[in-house]
């Protein structure tokens, strides 16, 4: 019998400017906010629904996966975050680092320990505000640390300016 799909229920209990869901495979510690995480697998996840779940595969699971949910209006300390990993048997709910955004896992647990602390003190970017404080950063050292996340590939150079594919009749 196949191993039950990791599930994720997510309620926003407050209004959100930006949510997503990334299964991490490995990590750029050259990036920060979601970048950090390379070319993730991005499960859809809807940002207008209050609620809703996810059904995860569990054939050739990620590192880890990462749920971020950024407030609106913005507000660093109500940042939601949650990294959690395949656990068959584990059940965990509750809110995602601060309320607002509450969430319940199957097959799976939170990942926890990680933080600022996780950052060497030599790492070139830690001396950045923008670098240390962001959490996806701060949990990809643990990853690095943790669970020996190699690096991720080189991202796909960003398309050209207009469609240079595309005929124009003229």
């Amino acid at each position: 019998m196949p191993p039950k799909p990791v599930r994720i229920y997510v309620e926003q209990r407050q209004r959100h400017a930006i949510l997503w869901l990334a299964g991490v495979r490995h990590i750029d510690l050259t990036q920060h906010c979601l970048r950090t995480f390379g070319q993730p697998d991005r499960p859809r996840i809807d940002l207008d629904r209050r609620g809703q779940t996810l059904h995860l595969p569990t054939d050739n699971p990620p590192l880890a996966w990462y749920l971020c949910a950024l407030p609106h209006p913005w507000n660093w300390h109500k940042n939601a975050h949650l990294a959690f990993e395949h656990v068959p048997g584990y059940h965990w709910e509750g809110d995602a680092l601060v309320p607002g955004l509450h969430v319940s896992i199957q097959e799976a647990r939170p990942i926890t320990g990680w933080g600022e602390h996780n950052i060497p003190a030599e790492a070139p970017l830690r001396s950045s505000t923008r670098y240390r404080t962001c959490r996806n950063w701060q949990f990809a050292w643990w990853l690095r640390h943790n669970r020996n996340a190699p690096d991720a590939p080189p991202m796909p150079p960003d398309p050209p300016q207009g469609n240079p594919d595309q005929l124009s009749l003229i």
